[in-house]
């Protein structure tokens, strides 16, 4: 039974040490994360989700060290407060988990409408622009829906298919009366400059539009989340589980025989009176 005891109590330790540094990575992560959107325009909309990730693993670092000193120093309360906390935590994070499932297809599609808002590309906004250029140039496409033809006369360079990537990406000739236009976003170069030996007829653009690129890519992020949270949840209630484990061994009590002790005098007095009588 002590051994058993022992082995429990050391996986149950290793659970709360892997928990706090997962904890603190992720902690990390919303700091770093939380400082690089402070100025985007959709902070206002993305504090009350920064502020339940502080507050979350902030809570699962601070149980998960009640967790380790409780196991150590045999303290039920601190057992029992890390077994209820956590119970809490992967209860809520069991529920986003469901609801997160439930909504892949409305945040597909939201993200779908978002990226058609920008049509038509020709007349995009500076900041659109700068996005389907690193967007092209990244993923290997051009345009949204329709290809190069989003773009209309002026294709942008970073559709340009070039022989590498011709081997590996689907490549196709641009339609006539159509140029590229390499006038990067705050570029100081010229339009006169930037065109000079890019009206080859034989140039090929990327024939895959971006759009279904990228919803791919969400639906994507958005499982490996939900399957990232689902590991994460399975690793809470492995600990309450054997934070239960332990506290129903520290209410066992160990069977000692009683210990009955006398005033009489031992017998072997009695005998040696007896002989002497005799």
């Amino acid at each position: 039974m002590g051994r058993i005891h022992i082995w429990v109590k050391r996986a149950f330790i290793c659970v709360c040490v892997l928990i706090g540094i997962i904890s603190t990575l992720l902690l990390a992560i919303t700091l770093f994360g939380h400082g690089h959107f402070h100025q985007s325009k959709e902070i206002d909309k993305m504090l009350p989700g920064i502020a339940v990730l502080y507050v979350l693993e902030a809570a699962t670092l601070a149980l998960s060290i009640f967790g380790v000193y409780g196991a150590r120093k045999e303290k039920k309360w601190a057992v029992i407060l890390f077994s209820v906390g956590m119970s809490l935590a992967s209860l809520y994070l069991f529920v986003e988990c469901v609801n997160g499932y439930q909504r892949k297809h409305e945040m597909e599609e939201l993200s779908r409408k978002e990226d058609l808002a920008m049509m038509p590309l020709s007349g995009a906004k500076q900041n659109d622009i700068e996005q389907m250029y690193y967007f092209q140039a990244n993923l290997k496409c051009c345009g949204l829906v329709q290809g190069y033809q989003d773009w209309g006369t002026d294709i942008p360079i970073s559709c340009l298919c070039s022989d590498e990537d011709s081997t590996d990406f689907k490549c196709v000739a641009r339609g006539n009366n159509t140029r590229f236009v390499i006038h990067y976003p705050n570029s100081d170069m010229s339009e006169d400059d930037d065109h000079k030996g890019l009206m080859d007829e034989h140039m090929l653009v990327y024939k895959e539009p971006c759009l279904p690129i990228l919803l791919s890519f969400m639906g994507y992020a958005i499982s490996l989340m939900i399957g990232t949270l689902v590991a994460l949840t399975a690793l809470w209630d492995v600990g309450v589980a054997l934070a239960i484990t332990i506290l129903c061994q520290m209410r066992r009590k160990v069977d000692v025989p009683p210990v009955i002790f006398t005033s009489q005098p031992p017998q072997y007095r009695e005998l040696c009176d007896t002989a002497e009588s005799v």
